[in-house]
Order: structure tokens, then sequence, then C-alpha cells
């Protein structure tokens, strides 16, 4: 493990080379770079949903890949080596679980984690629960974990009745919204509805993935049964078809779900 490794590390070293490297891969910095490994962290995700093995072991060394790629630019600008990395990593997580790695017992519950999580961003200098949040994440995502931290310190309704309201009024202020303000407010709505689905206890980004996966499963299936005529075999385009027609399919296609 080690030799392939190292054997990486040299890899991307050669390829930064200014001499010999690479011209895209010296030209490359971290801005540049941050898509890419956005990219392949989803790609694992995938990889993962799917069940599919063999392309997850492939899509985690394009992941370790970015991680090399990150430390090795942060290496020649002086700044910390990959060592530096997997080192850090290491403290991290034997003080986060100082009931494995230290004198302390119990089980590791969600609010212990987060309680050290809070610990260690007032250790950088944290003043608000906000701080830490990727800007990066997903929206989705983002609005869920914001959420979350807000509910830690007692600012959440005790039900789902109250993120219910909110929704419903969101949906009004929406509807009423003059132009400049529709983006504002379609944004306090999908907010709202994130704190909904929170309040059921679901992770919003996975409520959201599924929906996706059943309407392109239902849409595709509409786009096959479109137009086909069993006496002349031929078939009309799902984009030629009317509202009423194409409405006519999603619902046969939901019995046949069903």
């Amino acid at each position: 493990m080690t030799a392939n490794l190292n054997r990486l590390l040299a890899i991307m070293a050669t390829l930064r080379d200014p001499d010999e490297g690479c011209e895209w891969d010296r030209a490359q910095n971290f801005a540049s770079i941050a898509p890419y490994t956005i990219e392949e962290a989803y790609e694992v995700a995938d990889a993962i949903e799917r069940g599919a093995m063999e392309e997850l072991r492939e899509e985690l060394g394009d992941l370790l890949l970015q991680v090399v790629f990150h430390a090795r630019m942060a290496e020649e600008m002086g700044l910390f080596a990959f060592d530096d990395v997997a080192r850090a990593i290491s403290e991290k997580m034997e003080n986060r679980h100082p009931h494995i790695f230290g004198d302390e017992t119990g089980t590791m519950r969600e609010s212990r984690w987060e309680t050290l999580k809070a610990a260690e961003r007032e250790a950088k200098g944290a003043t608000s629960a906000m701080d830490g949040v990727a800007r990066a994440l997903p929206a989705l995502l983002r609005a869920d974990k914001l959420q979350k931290r807000a509910a830690r310190d007692g600012f959440d309704w005790p039900d789902t009745d109250g993120p219910a309201a909110k929704l419903h009024e969101e949906m009004l202020e929406l509807a009423e919204a003059p132009d400049d303000k529709q983006v504002e407010e379609a944004g306090d709505l999908l907010f709202a509805a994130v704190n909904l689905v929170r309040a059921y206890g679901i992770a919003p980004e996975a409520a959201l993935r599924a929906a996706n996966d059943k309407f392109e499963r239902r849409y595709r299936s509409m786009e096959a049964l479109a137009g086909a005529d069993p006496e002349t075999g031929s078939n009309t385009r799902f984009d030629a078809l009317s509202l009423t027609e194409q409405e006519a399919l999603w619902q046969q296609v939901k019995k046949t779900e069903t």
C-alpha cells in the first residue's frame, strides 16, 4: 500500500515538474482543480448508490488523485505536503473518538460528535453556529446543515405544523411577489420546504435524489410509450403530443408502477 501511494505521489510530482511535466497539469491551481474534486466526489457517491463496486474502486482512485493534486500544489508553495494532510486527519479522528483512542467511555452519539466538532470550531476562532458550513456545498445540502445548526441552539419548531404553515406562507409570498423579488421569494420557499422535510426526519438531499430518479424513470417510460401504434409499428415523438396526451401517458406509467 505504501509503495502504491508513493508511486502516485511521484507521478504527480513528475506531472507538475516545471521543465518536463505535463503542460495541462502544470497550468492548474487550487481554483481550477476544485470543480473536478467536487465532480469526483459525486461520482463516488453515484457508484455507491448503484452498487457498482468495480466503478467505486476506480472512482475512489480518481478522488484520491484530487487530494494528491491539491497537496502537491500546496507543497510547491511551501504551505503543506500530503504527509501533513494525512497527519492532520489522523489527529482529528483520534480527537473525535476519545472513547476509542482516549480514556473516555460510552458510545458515539450524534450529539457527542457535534459537540466535539463545535469545540474544534471554537478552537479555530468560530464566533457563530453558522461558521464552517461550506458555501460550496450544494444549496439543498447547505440549507439542511444551516437549519440543523440553528436547531441545536433551540431555534426550531417542535413539530411539523410550524414548518408546514411557513411553507404555505412562502407559497403565497412568491405568488404575490413583484418581479424584482421573485428570486428571493423562490429561495425562501425552497428553504421552507427543506425545513418541513427535515421536520419529518427525512434527509432532503436523499429525498430529492429519489424524486429525480423517479421522474426520470417515468419520463423515459412515457417517451417509450408515446404514439405506439400496434398496427403500423410507427411512433410519434413525445414532444409532438398535446399536454393532455402527455398527461394521459404520465397517468398510465404511474398505474403501471403501482
